[in-house]
């Protein structure tokens, strides 16, 4: 399943074991040097596919689905009673699938979420419901020559069985070099333990 680092490039859909393996970083068979973008591994993966990567110069177009699971473990816990999915993890879906766009731009090191401008909830994502899907216009990716990293700022909207629940404004995603955390658990000096 591993792809070459121009196949990856020219992929324009992502099915979940793809996903899963870009998450472990088994995905490219031969990625540049600082090619250190991840997705996170389930159960925090957001995404179970992504239908369309598309780019346009500095623009770009991206769309993926999650299916909504009876037993995700969000719904074990968030509200024991009244179980909803917390709103927070529809936005890191989109953060996740920025940085994962950011890499597939060419962009290199590992992405960290920048914040975004607006989050407006119209929504909920429940037990009963089949399929999220989230549709981002990227408004702009940046390759910064000068400190080698990348920055990609996008519009966000999530639905959920078709009906949009959440718009987001101006999320920003960012590729930097050198910031992994490779020996965890282990640490520098002054890392605090329990």
């Amino acid at each position: 399943m591993m792809l070459s680092y121009r196949e990856f490039m020219e992929k324009k859909e992502f099915a979940l074991p793809e996903l899963i393996a870009f998450s472990y970083g088994r995905l490219v068979a031969d990625p540049p040097a600082d090619f250190d973008a991840r997705l996170p591994a389930p159960p925090f993966l957001m995404i179970d596919r992504i239908l369309l990567m598309e780019a346009d110069g500095r623009r770009g177009r991206i769309a993926a689905e999650k299916d909504i699971r009876v037993d995700a473990w969000y719904f074990q816990c968030h509200m024991p009673g009244d179980p909803v999915q917390p709103g927070c993890l529809g936005l890191d879906a989109v953060w996740q699938l920025m940085g994962f766009y950011g890499a597939w731009r060419g962009g290199l090191g590992a992405g960290r979420a920048l914040g975004c401008d607006g989050v407006h909830f119209t929504g909920q994502v429940r037990p009963h419901h089949l399929v999220v899907r989230y549709e981002i216009a990227v408004r702009r990716y940046a390759a910064l020559a000068e400190s080698g990293a990348s920055v990609i700022i996008g519009d966000g909207t999530i639905s959920v069985d078709g009906e949009t629940i959440a718009e987001i404004h101006q999320a920003r995603t960012g590729l930097f070099r050198g910031i992994v955390y490779g020996d965890y658990p282990r640490g520098p000096e002054r890392t605090i333990s329990s």
